[in-house]
């Protein structure tokens, strides 16, 4: 079943958007139309449970899916994994059964899109840092402050924010993109991660319904519970990466001669080719492994 899950997806990507994906990376454009797809193929929050709309994937097949992703392109692994990792796996985790009953069935289906709010730009990797307030204002709150980096954040319906309340306490929302105050703005002139959407999230005075706090989410502990899922995703993508870049690099050797005889025929070459499917073989096993203990 995993094979046949991870075959299936491997066709789809190089038939539908390997063929495109070098121009998109090249012109800094996401392929926001091949979200609906990834709906259609269940790996949208795929590990969650039937009655959300998922396929409820083991997380082998599912590190399966995100290596495939990765293997065409960073973007598109990141894409999926913001939507399910972290926006999808919050609401699930700490929202409401009405907040899943609402939002992770369109999720699932790529009806609409997620982002997850963490990171300032003052604090980096250290989100304790954060400058982002919510002050409760009799049946709402309101929300200021700014969030950076933020994949999918321009295409995003619906977005996952963290901030502090007035006792410093670190909350989760799930905020409406179209909400009064609520801006994305986006992060251009990149060198990695061109085809992603990356963006500034602005609130300013964004009033919130009591009813979007993610009622089970209290401390910096349930955003970083999330940022570990999505580390899973991560582990398995990036050797996605490295087999694409295996390929390419063992394509070339064979093909590029010198003094007579392709450079694939010297031991330099070699060692360094055997010493990248070697590392690649060791991470699968490493993936494959911690996707059984989890």
């Amino acid at each position: 079943e995993e094979v046949q899950i991870r075959t299936t997806l491997r066709h789809f990507l190089d038939n539908e958007v390997l063929p495109e994906m070098g121009k998109w990376w090249e012109d800094g454009v996401f392929p926001s139309h091949l979200i609906r797809d990834f709906g259609k193929l269940g790996i949208l929050g795929s590990i969650l449970p039937k009655e959300y709309g998922t396929p409820a994937l083991s997380s082998i097949s599912y590190g399966l899916t995100m290596y495939e992703l990765e293997r065409i392109d960073s973007a598109l692994r990141s894409c999926a994994s913001v939507q399910g990792s972290l926006v999808m796996h919050s609401i699930f985790t700490y929202g409401s059964k009405e907040q899943r009953d609402r939002y992770l069935p369109a999720l699932a289906q790529g009806e609409q899109i997620g982002c997850f709010g963490l990171t300032e730009r003052q604090g980096g990797s250290d989100p304790s840092a954060m400058e982002t307030r919510a002050r409760i204002s009799g049946d709402h709150y309101v929300i200021n402050g700014a969030k950076m980096w933020i994949t999918n954040g321009e295409i995003a319906n619906i977005a996952i924010i963290w901030a502090k309340d007035e006792h410093d306490e670190i909350l989760g929302f799930i905020v409406p993109t179209n909400s009064s105050g609520f801006t994305a703005y986006p992060i251009k002139r990149k060198l990695s991660m061109r085809a992603s959407v990356t963006s500034e999230l602005v609130l300013d005075n964004v009033k919130l319904p009591i009813e979007q706090v993610l009622p089970k989410a209290i401390g910096l502990s349930s955003a970083l519970e999330c940022l570990t899922q999505a580390r899973y995703s991560v582990a398995w993508g990036v050797l996605g990466a490295l087999e694409a870049v295996y390929e390419e690099a063992l394509s070339f050797a064979t093909k590029r001669s010198t003094f007579g005889r392709p450079i694939a025929s010297r031991q330099l070459i070699q060692k360094q080719l055997v010493d990248m499917l070697s590392d690649h073989t060791r991470g699968l096993l490493l993936a494959w492994r911690l996707g059984k203990l989890k």
